[in-house]
């Protein structure tokens, strides 16, 4: 065994992981600088370095990753050939899907199985094999799958661990995709991650099932873009004293997680988390807050996030603020799932399990220990996370 960590992906093939694999790759080819990874600049013991990643996953594609990353057009031929060649060669393991869950995904690479208990057998199985292949000790999974419809609150299975295990046997439909595998990871004592707004650890039963076995998760729905940028300039507007009266969000992206949010069910998951942010920072109810997010597939990977904010300041007097984000979706992502994975191995290393609120600032819906509303502002998220690595 090496002290290198295997980080197992669901959703493999899609451009957040296949930009984060180049990245890494293009590292420890020395093709690339640490720039952009939000915690290059710490050396805290125990903490995985960047080169001893190692990854692998599921995906309901067929291609290889290089093939998938041409397509997603972030990660272009100058890098496959600079660094990040071995993309060539990997190909992601049959996935569990379901188009149910998510009606505009899907793919020829499926798990065939009889059943919710075999599906994770099979998610286990490659767990299994892939630490054996790559000779690692410690493993990690993060969800980057595309974005799965809400599940029925109501569901009897979603209710209690006893419940949910008889939702396996009985193959209940209100089980998703994302929650099998993070049962499977949970049950196979495997920090886990959720990147995604999917309904997956942060269910009743798994966040206990991952309580009780003292296992370290975090989610949800990646904070990249816009959300992120909520976090920094409402707390700004707070302590200023100036009143928000709307805040009017919109976006546009054409890559695989927009057509997958093209589908209103989907949708409805990534606003939940997109608009959850605002009050708790201000403390008061934003009446008109909305938020809009378009599928335009010209734009690929590059998003634009536009923002219009009315505000009220002194003697009453009305003014507004303007922002336009164009970014890169993947580009903006990659780094945060890196540092996701080696502060979830560190957490293990530590013998902390359940919750991580320590990785609260990387989320647009962070989980909490006894399921109290969250810290949105950045800055104290920031904070948090220093202090637990300080603590170390």
């Amino acid at each position: 065994m090496t002290d290198r960590l295997g980080v197992a992906i669901v959703g493999l093939g899609g451009a957040v992981a296949t930009t984060a694999i180049a990245g890494i790759e293009m590292i420890k080819a020395g093709s690339n600088s640490l720039g952009g990874l939000p915690l290059a600049d710490r050396d805290d013991a125990g903490m995985v370095a960047y080169r001893d990643l190692c990854f692998g996953g599921w995906d309901l594609t067929e291609d290889t990753l290089d093939v998938c990353a041409l397509r997603h057009g972030v990660i272009g031929h100058a890098e496959l050939s600079d660094g990040a060649s071995s993309l060539s060669g990997m190909r992601a393991w049959p996935a569990v899907g379901s188009t149910d869950f998510c009606a505009n995904i899907d793919g020829g690479n499926k798990v065939v199985a009889t059943g919710h208990r075999q599906a994770v057998e099979l998610i286990r199985a490659d767990m299994d094999r892939f630490r054996v292949e790559q000779g690692l000790e410690r493993l990690v999974m993060i969800n980057l799958a595309s974005t799965e419809r809400l599940p029925d609150p109501q569901a009897e299975s979603l209710s209690s661990i006893a419940a949910f295990e008889r939702g396996l046997d009985g193959n209940d439909p209100a089980i998703s995709p994302a929650m099998l595998y993070a049962y499977a990871a949970i049950g196979a004592d495997t920090p886990y991650a959720n990147f995604t707004p999917s309904v997956a650890a942060d269910v009743a039963p798994l966040a206990e099932l991952a309580h009780q076995r003292h296992v370290p998760i975090g989610g949800k729905d990646g904070k990249t873009g816009q959300t992120m940028m909520k976090t920094v300039i409402a707390p700004a507007l707070r302590q200023r004293s100036l009143h928000v009266d709307g805040w009017f969000s919109t976006n546009i992206l054409g890559n695989s997680d927009g057509r997958a949010l093209d589908d209103p069910r989907s949708l409805q998951a990534k606003l939940d988390t997109k608009k959850s942010v605002l009050n708790q920072i201000l403390g008061y109810p934003v009446e008109d807050h909305i938020v809009m997010i378009h599928y335009y597939r010209p734009r690929g990977d590059d998003k634009e996030a536009w923002d219009n904010i009315d505000i009220t300041g002194f003697l009453g007097q009305k003014m507004q603020l303007k922002l336009n984000f164009l970014c890169k979706d993947s580009v903006l992502a990659a780094p945060l799932v890196i540092e996701i994975a080696r502060i979830l191995d560190l957490a293990r290393q530590r013998g902390q399990g359940g919750v991580q609120e320590q990785l609260g600032v990387f989320f647009k819906a962070p989980q909490t220990t006894d399921g109290r509303e969250p810290r949105h502002g950045f800055n104290d998220q920031q904070l948090v996370l220093e202090e637990w690595l300080d603590r170390g």
